[in-house]
This record gives C-alpha cells, structure tokens and sequence, in this order.
C-alpha cells in the first residue's frame, strides 16, 4: 500500500486557494516571536525589560531594534512606516514615512533609525486640544509605545509599518487617549500589587488588567445604503417607518449567518489574524442585518489597539464586498442599537484571574477584597462611568432594547449576594449550583451558572470578570477602560489603607481583609441593583439613592469635571485638571458636531426628496381621480381629502424643515456648552417630530415615488 499523500494546509474555495490560519497568524505582527528572531539575545533582554516598564531602551539598543524592525517589515511587503495613535477625536491618526531615501549620487537606501522608531513629530496643530496648546504652536511629538507590538497595514502596492504611540503637544502635554490609559494601567498595577503583598504574595512580579470588547455592528447591501444621504453622512437612518419584518419575530439572533456576510466575515478574521487578533465568536444578533465579532481578551492596552484596528478592517473589507458598515449605536428607530460590551479582569503573573470565585476560603478572601475594591470605586466615582460613554449615539441607544440605562447600577448576581450576606455572620464560601440534570443520557451534563444575566444592567459580574455595556459600538474603547481602570485603581487603594490600619493595630491580614470587604459594599449600597432597569421604580429609587447626576448627554459629560472625580485623577496621576477638561470640551464639540450634521443632513432630505415626492404622489392621485371624472362614485370626496390631507403634511413639513433650517444657523454661533443644550432641548425634539410626520406620509407613497429606499429594502442583504 502507497504512502497516503500529506494533507494540504491551504483550504481551495472556488479554485483560489486560502492558508490556514495557523500558517499566517501574527504574520504581520512584530511580536515577541518576530523580536526573538530577529534581535540579539541582548537587546531582546533589555527590550522585554523596556516593555515591562522596568528601564528605558538605551539609544544603542533602539538603532538594533530599528533596523530589526525595517528588515522585517520590508521583508513583508512594508514601503512605509508611521506612528499609529489616537486623537482625542476617537480615530486613530497616521503620518506615513518612506523607508527608502537617494542619497547624494540617486542610490536608493533603505532607512530607519533608532530616533525615528522612538519619536517622531507630526503637526499637532489641525487636532482639536480644547486650548492645550497655543496656536502658533504647531509642533507635536509621537513616541513609540512599547507595550504595544508593532504592525504591518497591507495595501495593494505595499504596505504600512504601524508602530502604536503616544501623542503629546509641544509642551508634554497629552492630546490623545492613550497616555491616559497607560498611566490608569499603571495606577491599577501598582495599587494591585500592593494589596498582593499586604496577603503575603511577595512572588508575584506584576498584575495586568485585561479587557475583551466585544463588537456589534449593522451589515447594509452597500449600493442601496448610499443613496440615503441620512446613512452615507450621519450613519444611522433619521428618518423611515417600521417595516412590516423587523426584529419582532426573533428570527435573525443566533441564527444562519447569510453567506455574504459569512464570506465577509472570514475575509475579516483572515486579514486580523494576521494581525495576532483572533475573533473567537461571530453570530447573528437581534436585529435583521445586525452582528457581532467578540475578540479572545487581552491586556487592556493591546485590546484598546486591537478594537481600532478591528473597526478599521470591517470598514476597509465592507467596501471590499459591497457592503455598507454601520457601527452607530442606533441606526433604525425601535429596533435593537449596537453596543461594545467591555470585559475586564486583573490576571497576575501566575496566571490567575484575580476576579475568579473560588471554595478555597483564602483565594476566596483574595477575590472578594478585589471585587469590593471595584464595587466601592464605581460607588464613589459612577460618574466618571457615565461620563466616559456620553456620546451622540448613546443617547439614542441607551434605555431600551436591551441596551441598559444610563443611570449606572452594579449587578452581582444570587451567589455572590449570599456570600456576602454571610460575610456579616463570618467567613462565606462560594458554593457552585449543581449540574443540571435533564434526564436524558444522551445529553453531557449542564453547569449551572452561579447568576443569571441581568442585560438592563450596566455593569454586572458575569462569572469571573465584570462585563461594562454601556459604551457605544462606535466609541473608541480607551476612554471606558481608563474610567473603569481608574476607578478601580482608587477603591483598591482606599482598601489597601483600611486593611494597613488594621494589620498595624494587630489583626490578622486575612481578617483585617474581611472586615474591609463588609465595610466596602455596606458603604456601597448605593450602586448594587438586582432587578430591572428599565422600571420607572427604578428611576424613583436611584434618585433617591443619588445616582441620577444628569438629564441630559451634555450633562453628563459635564460630570467628568465633578470635583471628586478630578481629585481622585489627579491623586493617582491619571489626567490633571486641564486634561480632563480638554476632554470634556472636545467631546462636547463632537456631540455638537454629529448632531448638526444631522440636522443639515434631515433639512436636505426633506427639501431635495421628500417634499418633491409627496408632489409627486398628488399629482399621481390627481390624474387618477381626473381620469375617472366620467364615473359617479360616492367615494370621491374621500379621495380628494386624501390629496388634501397630502397637501397639508408636505405644508407642514415644508414649515418644520424651514424651522430646522433657521435653528441649525442659529445654534452655529452659539458658545459650545450652550449650543449642545440648544441642540438637545430645541433641535432633537423638533427632528423627532418632522420623522413621526413623514413617517406617516411615507408608508402612504407608492414604492416607485419613494425618495429614499425604505426600511424593508435596507433590511435586506438578498443578493
């Protein structure tokens, strides 16, 4: 018998033939394995150390890892290179620089050195700093991020070294998102291993939070999206009825992806693995034409990066198939919005998750002081929570369709409430619910979960991390991971102090710890919610409890310069108070921003579309009750008070989009602060009424007149 021939590790779909992806993953990633190749053993020893945060990189090792660095980028296609980093505008922002360069006789030479790996200086002066520097000046400085491994952008021609960094003004001061983010990691690292060591675990050399964001996203078949002007500038439809098909029959979540986005979807996962990115689940969700990617966790920093170029690649593909990518939080009224649900952890150098329940009473112990010490920070600072995800999209989305509230609430489940509960009368254990039995052998067995899910909850402990679902699916995830890190960084600190007291007057640590934890969530009450969100009840209860600080988005990002919250930035080196304030104000002027837009994008519709085609559908009517002048029908008259009553909507909207039209020059001159209110208390209600008004008058139109396609023709993706 033959030797059998060697399987094939490409997979042949219509004659072109696809790697499998453990034969390209991380490819294009100059991670440790790529450094450990291609570096001295030296230099890759001090670089690891300069990535731990131990020492910086001397000027001698930076040059090796530079042209390290080239020799593999060119070797995979790279032309070019830049600093990747992220405005404070929530994209990311890129300066591509030649690597080849004449010299005096026209030789081409291939360069990069040291300096230009660990500095460059792209123009600061056209991103918004909310007066963080003076106009005249213009300079800015990037530095390479050495937490953040280095990769490679492909393109038709070529390609683009990316090296992830910091984006600071001529002065130092920051003007991105991510040095924020860093500094909060490093707060909550430190603070972590000093609650470690006060519970005697000296061995452990550094704790890393890590996040999972997952991602939820609108798939529209791209040649019908485009010609709504509301989708192609706004991103979300601001105008359109119900169809008679939408989510209320359920049948989209978790069912049959559709193979054009099932092909989408595996265009995506090849490109990012490629990029050391795994997505481990992709599904349909709610809403027709709604789905969502969940990439594997990692530390916060490197999910933060992941998640950006996660979008960046949806959006490159969609193009790509045809499609129309929507990541707005609400793209269709009354129908499930897009979230970016944030998973977040502590994991030690042993490998364990600081947030895992265990039976052990001493891990337990461990456990529940760094659960309380986030319970007890989100209680204190919820603010800062609700701040960092106030954005135009979220204020369409949150509140409803299983998007949770504003109002920010901590929900830890049956088990965790009995243990602590327990607690009060001595140490608790965490017991485990039993295995479900079903009763059929067939069947492997069920284990229970120790709490349900709550979805109206915006902050819930899911198991062995807490999952935060308030941000919105365009939102840059920095900005929620700082505040979270930030405020847990803080309640592990004052913690930390309780326990130091406690051991100093001769308690036990472990008892020392216990009593802390029951003080924590006693002094926590105020966040802890079990049941639903959603209930009027609710609202009562949590403004008497204090929890509700704004009735409005631009209020809500006004509490980011809470005095509390500013004081506990800048006590643990996170932002300081002209930063914060920078922040507040460019997310002011974004709010106002998208929401303008809106309003010239709604003004134009009505006068270039709707208004002439309600025209159109009168004189329809008319030529029809004109040609059947010779016949004697009682109905008559109640055709021409349907003319009529045609004539009065398109007057009435003709009035209202003329109002619109005043108002949006009218809030253009005004002071940022007092133009998001104008916006929110005059121009949205007033949008909100011009949609219900054509919303009645469209589902009366023929499909032929229609000016826009409709909702039931977007919510296709037939081919």
């Amino acid at each position: 018998m033959g030797l059998s021939k060697p399987r094939s590790e490409a997979i042949v779909h219509e004659g072109k033939e696809y790697p499998r992806v453990r034969e390209i993953f991380g490819s294009l990633v100059f991670d440790r394995r790529a450094m450990r190749e291609h570096l001295p053993k030296n230099v890759f020893a001090n670089l690891e150390e300069t990535m731990a945060g131990r020492k910086p990189l001397e000027a001698c090792d930076a040059d090796i890892v530079a042209m390290a660095m080239k020799d593999w980028a060119i070797s995979n296609g790279a032309t070019h290179w830049t600093h990747w980093f992220h405005p404070l505008t929530e994209i990311t922002a890129e300066k591509h620089m030649a690597f080849t360069v004449p010299l005096e006789d026209g030789t081409p030479l291939e360069t990069f050195r040291g300096k230009d790996l660990m500095q460059g200086e792209p123009d600061a002066s056209s991103f918004p700093n909310a007066g963080q520097r003076s106009t005249f000046e213009a300079r800015g400085y990037s530095a390479w991020d050495t937490s953040s491994t280095a990769f490679i952008v492909k393109s038709p021609k070529g390609g683009t070294l990316c090296i992830p960094s910091v984006f600071l003004s001529y002065d130092g001061t920051p003007l991105d998102l991510k040095t924020g983010l860093l500094r909060a990691l490093d707060s909550i690292e430190n603070q972590s291993m000093k609650l470690l060591r006060l519970f005697g675990q000296r061995g452990v050399k550094y704790v890393r939070m890590t996040v999972g964001a997952e991602q939820e996203f609108f798939l529209l078949d791209r040649p019908r999206a485009q010609k709504r002007p509301d989708v192609r500038f706004c991103g979300r439809t601001i105008l359109g009825a119900q169809p008679a098909k939408d989510q209320k029959l359920d049948h989209h979540y978790f069912g049959a992806i559709p193979a054009r986005v099932l092909a989408y979807m595996e265009d995506v996962e090849r490109d990012l693995a490629r990029l050391g990115i795994t997505l481990s689940t992709r599904h349909n969700e709610v809403a027709r034409c709604q789905f969502e990617f969940a990439p594997l966790y990692a530390e916060a920093n490197v999910a933060c990066d992941q998640n950006q170029i996660i979008m960046e690649t949806m959006r490159k593909l969609a193009r790509k198939h045809e499609l129309r990518l929507l990541f707005h939080e609400k793209p269709f009224a009354d129908m499930n919005g897009s979230g970016k649900h944030v998973n977040f952890s502590l994991i030690d150098s042993e490998g364990r998750n600081l947030l895992k329940p265990s039976s052990n009473q001493r891990k337990n112990i461990v456990f529940l002081t760094f659960l309380a010490s986030f319970v007890y920070g989100a209680a204190e600072h919820f603010t800062f929570l609700q701040a960092a995800t106030a954005t135009a999209g979220n204020m369409y989305r949150l509140g409803g369709h299983e998007a949770p509230p504003s109002i920010i609430s901590v929900y830890l489940g049956e088990a965790l409430n009995r243990m602590i509960r327990e607690l009060e009368h001595g140490a608790a254990e965490f017991k485990k619910k039993p295995a479900m039995d079903l009763g059929l052998a067939k069947l492997a067995q069920i284990n229970a979960h120790d709490s349900d899910r709550n979805r109206t909850s915006p902050l819930a402990f899911t198991g062995d991390k807490f999952e935060f679902r308030a941000p919105g699916a365009s939102q840059a995830v920095a900005l929620p991971v700082t505040a979270v890190a930030a405020i847990w960084s803080w309640g592990i600190k004052r913690l930390s102090e309780m326990m130091e007291r406690r051991v100093e007057e001769g308690k036990d640590p472990l008892d020392a710890a216990l009593d802390v934890v029951v003080r924590a969530i006693r002094e926590s009450g105020n966040i802890l919610f079990e049941g639903d969100a959603y209930t009027k009840d609710w609202r009562k209860e949590a403004e008497c409890r204090g929890l509700i600080r704004s009735s409005s988005t631009p209020e809500a990002i006004d509490l980011m310069m809470e005095e509390a919250t500013v004081e506990m930035l800048e006590e643990l080196g996170i932002y300081k108070r002209r930063e914060i304030e920078a922040i507040r104000e460019i997310r002011l002027g974004s709010f106002c921003t998208a929401l303008e837009v809106e309003m010239s994008t709604m003004c134009d519709m009505l006068y270039e579309g709707v208004l002439p085609a309600i025209s159109k559908q009168m004189l329809l009517e008319k030529n029809s009750l004109s040609a059947m002048d010779d016949i004697d029908f009682p109905e008559a008259d109640e055709w021409k008070n349907f003319i009529k009553k045609l004539g009065q909507t398109k007057v009435a909207l003709l009035r209202k989009a003329d109002e619109l039209h005043e108002m949006r020059a009218r809030v253009d001159a005004m002071p940022i602060r007092a133009r998001a209110d104008a916006i929110v208390n005059e121009a949205v209600p007033l949008m909100a009424e011009i949609r219900k008004m054509y919303d009645a008058v469209e589902i009366l139109m023929a499909g032929d007149i229609q000016p826009y396609p409709i909702y039931r023709s977007l919510l296709s993706l037939s081919v």
